[in-house]
């Protein structure tokens, strides 16, 4: 569906900007992440689990900046929802660091699951507007079926730390996609997005 906004409307190219950058400010922070997680946190299990907490507050923080940021009011409701169930996994993650690795497992799983859905919904309505969204599509649809995994391989001896690493490595990378896609087309915020 084509937009209805002018091509040389101020207002989307600014919510164009301010999208591109937070998608590249999430592949940083999701980059530093992982890096720690390899780093320090499977080393050290005990300092994983609490990068594990971090992970979904960062999440709900930013989907915040991105509500004020955008003010899509045709995705807002899924926004929201995101940033309800990303701030109860906080806090569920945060009462389960003294339960077992698997219990963390189970309920990052979960918000991986519900995060997915909501990123796939809210791709799906922006690409209409701005365009440059296969990738978050994409990550949505990957991150509702790594959570399903998650729950159902959580008290597998394979599954561990790292395979949560892995997860946000790849978010990284879509999001580090979808910045570099919106940068190379900077003046057509409104643009259908055919190619995507």
């Amino acid at each position: 569906m084509a937009s209805t906004l002018s091509p040389h409307s101020s207002a989307p190219v600014q919510k164009f900007h301010m999208l591109r950058n937070l998608y590249f400010i999430r592949a940083v922070f999701s980059i530093l992440w992982v890096t720690a997680m390899f780093v320090v946190g499977i080393p050290t299990p005990q300092i994983g689990a609490y990068l594990l907490v971090i992970y979904p507050a960062w999440d709900a923080i930013a989907t915040l900046i991105d509500i004020r940021a955008q003010r899509d009011t045709h995705v807002q409701r899924a926004q929201y929802l995101n940033v309800v169930s990303s701030t109860l996994a906080t806090v569920a993650l945060g009462i389960a660091l003294n339960s077992t690795l698997s219990s963390m497992i189970i309920i990052f799983g979960i918000w991986a699951l519900l995060a997915g859905l909501i990123q796939l919904v809210v791709g799906l309505n922006r690409r209409r507007e701005l365009g440059g969204q296969w990738a978050m599509i994409v990550s949505g649809a990957q991150s509702g079926i790594a959570g399903v995994a998650f729950i159902i391989m959580a008290n597998m001896p394979s599954m561990g730390l790292s395979s949560l690493a892995g997860y946000s490595a790849f978010g990284a990378f879509y999001f580090l996609i979808a910045a570099i896609r919106l940068t190379l087309h900077p003046d057509i915020p409104q643009q259908s997005d055919q190619a995507a």
